[in-house]
């Protein structure tokens, strides 16, 4: 007998050399593939109109790999003779199957991945919902997480694991832990009903429990506010769904009512003439809407006469710079013209007394 027929787990040394000998060679073939997919394949897709199979073929290309190794190691075991080891063969059978299981859920990923990122993500960025844009990456996310709980949970079976009592203990664990973090779920479910009702979207300026600001993120438990005196507050989006939601931006524009008073020795052509340069800005403003405009000598107040300057901000327009362009506006002009805006006085009259 020589030295290659001697037996090792049922198995002669040529036998083992051989099955080696194929995981070596699926190593080679690996380098190869590599090699093919590098300098043949991504220059052909790099020649194509579309960017989708670029993505893929960089997706798949390490799960390509690894399906090559898994292959050859899968052909060495079933290559041996290991009837006489079923412990050690069912080890390896399990190595295989479970490196299977967790390339192919890796494939499905990482597809799923390129899809989005190529086709679903491009499509919502052309929608008008901003809250779109900040919801896909935690959809993204929550997918993902789902299809590897698949194939964990699948891969486990496959090694011998009692898929239904872990399932039923997981169910017990899983209402304990619901009811520990109702709150958190609740929250949860309020961001999906935002992202499915959209009552508001990224960048628009919203009202609510006190709170005014723009919204600068909506995420799956909670949204960013950032308020106008430049802070960010995270409210829980379950306050989205228990309180109204006064959203500003979608008004058809922003009523400002500006009381102007000027002083009592303000003749009637100075009067006049502070509503016409009123009525000038107006007309002179971008971001006014002109035909909605009131402005007229309003009142005889207790130091002053009044002048009602009532004007709209266009929507697309920031109030806030508008407001303050115009108010600077209108002293501006005012000062030029030598209009007096008056201020609280007094005036005090001495009797004698006989």
């Amino acid at each position: 007998m020589t030295f290659l027929d001697e037996k090792f787990l049922g198995n002669s040394i040529e036998d083992w050399g051989i099955a080696i000998g194929i995981v070596l060679g699926s190593f080679i073939a690996t380098k190869i593939a590599y090699w093919v997919i590098s300098n043949v394949v991504k220059r052909v897709t790099q020649k194509t109109k579309t960017n989708l199979d670029d993505v893929l073929i960089e997706t798949l290309e390490k799960p390509i790999i690894y399906s090559i190794l898994i292959g050859g190691y899968w052909i060495a075991i079933h290559y041996l003779d290991l009837s006489g080891n079923p412990g050690f063969l069912a080890f390896l059978q399990g190595v295989a199957n479970v490196s299977i299981v967790l390339t192919l859920t890796s494939i499905v990923s990482r597809v799923f991945d390129a899809l989005v990122t190529e086709v679903v993500q491009p499509y919502v960025e052309k929608t008008d919902g901003g809250a779109d844009n900040y919801m896909l990456p935690i959809i993204r996310k929550v997918t993902k997480s789902i299809i590897w709980v698949f194939g964990v949970i699948v891969g486990l079976d496959n090694i011998g694991f009692d898929i239904t009592a872990m399932i039923a203990g997981l169910g017990i664990g899983g209402l304990a832990l619901a009811l520990a973090a109702q709150d958190s779920v609740k929250n949860i479910f309020a961001g999906i009903m935002i992202f499915l009702d959209k009552p508001f979207k990224i960048k628009d300026r919203i009202q609510i429990e006190g709170f005014d600001g723009v919204v600068e993120e909506v995420g799956l438990r909670s949204t960013r506010v950032r308020t106008l005196d430049g802070r960010i507050v995270t409210i829980p989006n379950s306050t989205f769904t228990d309180n109204s939601v006064v959203n500003v931006t979608s008004q058809p524009a922003l009523k400002i009512t500006l009381n102007l008073g000027l002083t009592y020795d303000t003749s009637d052509d100075d009067m006049q003439k502070g509503v016409d340069l009123l009525r000038e800005i107006v007309a002179d403003h971008s971001d006014i809407l002109e035909k909605d405009c009131a402005v007229g000598f309003k009142d005889f107040g207790d130091f002053s006469l009044g002048i009602l300057f009532l004007y709209y901000i266009k929507p697309e327009a920031h109030w806030l710079d508008s407001q303050n362009t115009i108010s600077k506006e209108v002293l501006k002009r005012f000062n030029a013209a030598g209009l007096d805006f008056a201020f609280p006085t007094q005036t005090l009259l001495n009797k004698e007394i006989k």
